[in-house]
């Protein structure tokens, strides 16, 4: 007589079989690209490559149904973030003109050259003072992650919002982008980077709260107190707003001289 499995065992095993095939199937649809206008012109990747320093944050302005549903839920024009290794990689990327590492929804987290970043607007987000050891710690904790799989999860919630007007609350809708499984073996692009730089504990957008710190000699002295978001409520726009990440832009850095424009 054949051995009796569990119920438990009979019906988890085919269902998730089958929703990680909707996941898939679901994630390459998604990651189609279609035509957008865009009123940020692009940056070439020399001039990106000439401004970019190890551990710089790359958001991306994409042009797929996924990228739709995520400046719309993020209120921002950047759907997608990759983060710079630059020489750092020391040849572990996949090849030798790779110089980014990011999580893609088909392939997971990757590492990719900057000609996968041509033709569409970018920002790039430099974090302030951090030391070379704390660079490298960064950029070893994402090489680390280099084949871990997208958290397809809940990517059916977020297909969802890709309605002309989905109803989301304002309130809420960081949370609805926030999706994942917790599984440490997989990553979303933006929680990537950010539970990167926590490694070495430095902020991309933490919770400030203000307690009284005051003395005889200081009444009115406030301590600010950081307090460590969860990785998962991280989205690229966050790198943007930052306070503790500077924007460089690479049309003006250097000598620009607004002279020499030619108008038409």
């Amino acid at each position: 007589m054949a051995p009796v499995l569990p119920l438990n065992r009979v019906l988890s095993v085919p269902n998730c079989n089958m929703m990680k095939k909707i996941g898939l199937n679901l994630a390459r649809f998604l990651s189609r690209e279609r035509h957008a206008h865009r009123a940020t012109p692009p940056t070439t990747p020399d001039r990106l490559l000439a401004c970019l320093e190890p551990v710089d944050v790359l958001l991306v302005e994409g042009n797929s149904q996924i990228s739709t549903a995520i400046k719309y839920l993020t209120q921002s024009t950047w759907s997608h973030a990759a983060l710079y290794v630059g020489a750092y990689g020391g040849g572990r990327l996949t090849q030798s003109t790779h110089c980014f590492i990011e999580a893609d929804l088909i392939e997971g987290v990757r590492s990719v050259s900057i000609e996968a970043f041509a033709g569409v607007p970018t920002r790039i987000c430099r974090p302030v003072g951090l030391s070379e050891e704390e660079r490298r710690a960064v950029i070893e904790f994402a090489i680390a992650r280099l084949g871990h799989r997208y958290d397809l999860k809940n990517v059916v919630d977020l297909a969802r919002y890709l309605l002309p007007t989905p109803p989301v609350p304002t309130r809420i809708r960081r949370r609805m982008i926030a999706f994942g499984s917790g599984d440490p073996t997989r990553a979303i692009c933006s929680t990537l980077i950010a539970e990167a730089f926590q490694f070495v504990h430095y902020p991309v957008l933490p919770a400030v709260e203000y307690r009284s710190a005051a003395t005889k000699d200081c009444p009115e002295c406030i301590d600010e107190i950081m307090h460590i978001r969860h990785h998962s409520l991280f989205v690229p726009r966050d790198f943007d707003v930052s306070p503790y990440f500077r924007i460089v832009k690479p049309t003006i850095e250097g000598e620009f001289d607004f002279r020499t424009l030619k108008w038409s």
